[in-house]
């Protein structure tokens, strides 16, 4: 297929994604510092922790996302939730890298429920959502702790029981039904996130364990994915996307709905 040929060597070898995480990581560095510094400005913070890729490996500055939960003494009001927004909106004015980072703002009070949503700030607007099972147990498995106390200092544990309810909700309800209608999968994020969210969930419910997006692109040939989306997915990850007809993106489109339709339904099964 045009444009999908690239070898699935394309994904970095253990040592440099070593190398590579350890650079990409002091990239983000000074815009954490800037945040944490506004944010205590801003209001009381008793932590401030950071999971996904940049806690857990594979972070990719300008491409991945900067995953934050801030613990704050007490649920914000109207008030404080403008005043997060504000911060939010100013830093991305003045860093647009910023774009991508997201927080959520969890009262101490309001640890213990994951189901209930909290006020965050993320894809550059305020909403409200909750810390779910799978952040959690980032948080508790290896979160970073970039001010205040740590995760496994204030959050209940998280068992495996609780995480696979959460997982085979999530793609039960959310993932299964995007795989059945073609007009997403038209784009890019969809083909990165579906298929490598769905090796994800697999292994999280066949072993127990949460795994980076790199280990998550790795297993896909193994995991029947069709020839190339492997290498399609990380050069968008770690190099340069080939550029794509408009009838081998159809086919892309196509081929990486199934898979992830497929892949679902057996974890599911």
């Amino acid at each position: 297929m045009d444009g999908m040929t690239l070898p699935e060597s394309a994904l970095p070898s253990a040592a440099a994604q070593e190398a590579e995480d350890a650079a990409q990581n002091a990239l983000a560095a000074p815009l954490l510092a800037l945040f944490a510094d506004r944010l205590s400005a801003a209001v009381p913070v008793d932590a401030l922790w950071a999971h996904g890729s940049l806690a857990h490996g594979d972070y990719r500055h300008g491409r991945s996302d900067l995953d934050l939960v801030a613990v704050l003494p007490a649920a914000p009001d109207e008030p404080v939730r403008e005043r997060l927004a504000a911060l939010h909106r100013e830093l991305i004015a003045d860093r647009p890298d910023a774009v991508r980072l997201h927080c959520a703002y969890v009262p101490r009070t309001g640890l213990a429920d994951p189901a209930v949503a909290h006020f965050a700030f993320a894809q550059e607007e305020p909403m409200d959502r909750p810390v779910t099972a799978v952040t959690r147990r980032e948080l508790l498995d290896g979160g970073r702790v970039l001010a205040g106390e740590a995760p496994s200092a204030l959050l209940p544990p998280v068992d495996d029981a609780e995480l696979h309810a959460h997982i085979r909700t999530d793609l039960r309800e959310f993932w299964y039904p995007v795989t059945a209608r073609p007009e997403p999968w038209q784009r890019d994020i969809w083909v990165d996130h579906g298929p490598v969210t769905a090796v994800r969930a697999t292994v999280a419910l066949r072993e127990g364990r949460l795994i980076s997006k790199r280990e998550a692109i790795s297993r896909l040939p193994a995991l029947g994915a069709p020839a190339g989306l492997a290498a399609d997915i990380a050069a968008r990850r770690y190099g340069v996307p080939p550029a794509l007809t408009p009838e081998a993106r159809d086919e892309r489109a196509e081929r990486a709905r199934l898979f992830t339709r497929e892949l679902i339904e057996r974890a599911l099964a």
